[in-house]
């Protein structure tokens, strides 16, 4: 404790592996890691003192920014002070209790069962392990595969990967365990039929159904999809697309699942995004926003009819984790959706979701931007090399995303994700708090740094000569 900026610098270096990053990219002979120690509001303050808008919310994180740690240490304190640990093992505790109690409140339909866990992947991967085992008292043993979307992230864990839809982050590891059919995502901006809704809707739909056919409906156990996919760049949705994913399930007896990792929790104004999309899922994977980021924590929740097996007799769930519904996590969450009602987190989003929406737009003046699309608060911008839309190389992306806006967004202040899917997305997600005048800063900063882009990709040049 109390190392020095330089200190901090070094011991990274020497102890430290970051998670989804270049190691060698931070070190003494190369770029300096941000190494941030104190938050207020929306805004985070690195170990020189600099100041960020964290405009992605620490990864979808933190919902409510930074300003509760005192309320919520003194949940945490409580809890420790009465119960550090119990498992939820054949055993229970109060917190977890009156969170599931809470869950099942907020949670749409019939989802008044809760399987805790510690983060996303975790919560993905025991979804698909309680969708096995309703299948199995179902008398189906055979429902062993999945429908998942191309470029969709849905976790690292082997399970939770086999869902992922991005080929680079699978392959270094073998097989997958889990047969997995990946079918198109939601984007429409590249797609030909993109600006036909109903039609692009019903193309997609008709793809799952053909990809089930294919595979054998009585072999699939479930289809699984974010309400707005994430990765690829803030996917959302045609209307009609959640509830035909609905009729499709239920016609060919397999289970709808929702990975609410992100959308949950006030993303898109909603307690579940599913609520925004029309969606009806029998179970929805949570994290991140349970929270708000003040202790680790996810959840499944499960709808009554899947649930019911698991209480017949002598049958067992065969699926536990040490940490998962953890006693000052739980008490950390009730304390998190306490704030969410008290301050009107919800009613914020829905009411600046227009401001918002209206200033991104202005950036589609730039000639990098091609794209600008999302829901609530969370949006993002595709970038492009030409009025015609082209993609960016893999070199062109390695020096955009990897090389130029990372430094440029710092140097403006600005915490956002810089994404390469194939195509090129600058992503935001701001704490769910920020007011108009956080939100206007944003976008103004982004402004300067997507026009500094293009003149540094010679964007519009061409154009403008």
């Amino acid at each position: 404790m109390g190392m020095s900026h330089d200190e901090l610098q070094r011991r990274a270096h020497e102890h430290l592996l970051l998670h989804f990053a270049r190691n060698g990219a931070f070190g003494p002979d190369a770029g300096e890691l941000l190494v941030l120690e104190r938050g207020e509001g929306p805004y985070v303050f690195d170990t020189r003192g600099n100041r960020y808008i964290d405009a992605l919310s620490s990864l979808f994180c933190s919902q409510i920014g930074y300003s509760h740690g005192e309320e919520m240490a003194a949940a945490a304190a409580a809890q420790l002070t009465t119960l550090a640990f119990n498992t939820n093992w054949a055993t229970a505790h109060p917190p977890a209790i009156e969170l599931a109690t809470k869950l099942a409140e907020l949670a749409p339909g019939e989802l008044s069962h809760v399987f805790f866990t510690s983060g996303g992947s975790e919560s993905v991967e025991a979804a698909w392990k309680i969708a096995r085992q309703y299948h199995l008292a179902n008398g189906e043993p055979q429902r062993t595969k999945a429908i998942a979307r191309d470029v969709a992230y849905h976790g690292v864990t082997l399970g939770a990967l086999s869902f992922t839809g991005v080929r680079p982050m699978k392959e270094p590891f073998g097989p997958a365990p889990i047969p997995v059919r990946h079918v198109s995502h939601t984007g429409a901006f590249r797609a030909p039929d993109g600006q036909d809704e109903a039609a692009f809707c019903a193309r997609l739909l008709a793809e799952i159904e053909q990809a089930i056919l294919a595979e054998g409906p009585e072999t699939v156990a479930v289809i699984i999809a974010e309400p707005v996919q994430n990765a690829g760049g803030c996917l959302v949705p045609p209307a009609g697309y959640w509830p035909g994913l609905r009729e499709i399930a239920d016609r060919h007896g397999i289970l709808l699942v929702a990975d609410e990792v992100i959308c949950a929790f006030g993303r898109l104004g909603e307690w579940f995004g599913s609520t925004r999309v029309g969606g009806r899922p029998d179970l929805i994977t949570t994290a991140k926003g349970l929270t708000s980021a003040y202790a680790p924590m996810g959840a499944v929740l499960v709808a009554d009819h899947v649930a019911e097996p698991l209480f017949a007799d002598k049958r067992t769930l065969l699926h536990g984790i040490t940490f998962g519904g953890h006693p000052v996590s739980a008490a950390i969450a009730l304390a998190n959706l306490e704030i969410f009602e008290r301050e009107g987190v919800l009613e914020n989003v829905r009411a600046r979701e227009p401001f918002l929406r209206e200033r991104l737009q202005t950036l589609r003046e730039l000639p990098i931007v091609g794209d600008v699309r999302g829901a609530g608060f969370f949006w993002a911008m595709e970038l492009v090399k030409d009025e015609d839309d082209t993609t960016f190389d893999a070199d062109e992306r390695e020096r955009l995303l990897r090389g130029f806006l990372p430094r440029r967004l710092l140097e403006a202040g600005l915490i956002a994700r810089a994404d390469d899917r194939g195509d090129s997305v600058l992503q935001i997600a701001p704490p769910l708090i920020s007011d108009e005048a956080v939100l206007d800063e944003i976008v103004e900063r982004l402004h300067g740094v997507l026009a500094d882009a293009g003149a540094y990709m010679g964007v519009g040049a061409a154009v403008a000569g």
